[in-house]
């Protein structure tokens, strides 16, 4: 009876915020069957109970009321603000006011429905002009200091970057946006109390600290390393679907150890994934790349594939750097993200 009476003082006294409907669309996700598809196809957003307990009984075999449902929001509220209460500011759903606009053309079962977020949600509003920076797990110095002069040239020009907090190209451009002053944005693969990698955590705490964003579609940790691979490569479409352009700073290609007989080393697939779905989205994507310097180089092997791809991919190296960037940017500020076109 003591601790439910403490637990009830805490829950009053917490900020996180969040709507009935943020709450009523994480219940439904929890139905057996309910997926993004399924949500996005049907629910606008601030139905009544009874509306989404009649159309859950058109898709789930077991039939549940709105008594179930009602129980169901009851015990989620209590398990969400014990558990994440200290660490997370709220939590925005499809239907709410504040719930960011993906760009791209994104298709229905890939679509977020519901974030977990702590720091400026603001941030992602399609008003906010938004670059993801991505890459190696394990860049060279010559790699990092590039990537940090990129990083730096598009904050001068009012960019926030966005990344995803894994160790190498992702942690770089989150710190070098931190040190140019400008705002950054952390996609997470994991609840916002246990972040991952652990070793980002106090780059993670900087980032909110100085004016960022930390989002995540989970306020669970995975049960098993299945479950945590398939959220890395969900983290990897929101990468790319919260941004106005994705830069590759450099990756390995899916057959890199093939051609260049790499062995006992596992290879970044993540820029991989996140690259593969802006070009599915048609959000423009962008590489680092210098034919002088990087023609040996198996580190930029996914640079060349995109290249050669001739989807018109942005090819941005050191000499026209800064010319490269602002034309760049005047393409997001013209809101002409339905092209792409290749600078040299």
């Amino acid at each position: 009876m003591l601790h439910f009476m403490r637990l009830q003082k805490q829950l009053k006294e917490t900020k996180m915020k969040y709507t009935q409907n943020a709450l009523n669309i994480l219940v439904l996700k929890s139905y057996t069957g309910i997926g993004n598809t399924w949500i996005v196809k049907n629910i606008v957003g601030n139905e009544p109970i009874d509306v989404l307990v009649d159309l859950l009984n058109k898709k789930i075999q077991e039939p549940t009321s709105i008594q179930e449902f009602n129980n169901l929001r009851s015990n989620f509220e209590l398990k969400l603000k014990e558990r994440l209460s200290e660490t997370c500011d709220g939590i925005v759903a499809l239907g709410d006011a504040e719930f960011p606009e993906f760009r791209g053309e994104v298709k229905e079962s890939e679509r977020p429905v519901f974030l977990f977020y702590k720091g400026d949600l603001s941030l992602l509003q399609k008003q906010n002009k938004n670059v993801t920076v991505i890459g190696l797990l394990n860049p060279t110095a010559e790699i990092e200091a590039r990537e940090r002069e990129l990083v730096s040239e598009l904050v001068s020009h009012g960019i926030t970057i966005v990344s995803g907090l894994a160790n190498g190209c992702d942690a770089i451009a989150h710190h070098q946006a931190i040190l140019s002053k400008g705002k950054t944005v952390a996609i997470l693969p994991s609840p916002l109390f246990s972040i991952l990698p652990a070793r980002n955590k106090y780059l993670a705490k900087e980032i909110v600290d100085t004016g960022g964003l930390l989002i995540t579609e989970y306020g669970t940790d995975f049960k098993n390393p299945f479950e945590l691979s398939a959220r890395y490569k969900e983290r990897d479409r929101l990468q790319a679907l919260f941004c106005d352009t994705i830069i590759l700073g450099a990756s390995y290609a899916k057959n890199s150890s093939e051609i260049w007989k790499i062995v006992g080393q596992k290879l970044d697939s993540g820029a991989r994934l996140a690259m593969g779905y802006a070009k599915s989205y048609q959000i423009p994507r962008a590489v680092m790349y210098d034919e002088n310097m990087d023609k040996q180089n198996p580190m930029f092997d996914l640079n060349r594939e995109i290249i050669s791809e001739k989807t018109g991919a942005v090819v941005i190296n050191s000499n026209e750097l800064k010319k490269i960037i602002t034309d760049l940017v005047h393409k997001i500020d013209s809101n002409d993200l339905g092209r792409q076109s290749t600078l040299f």
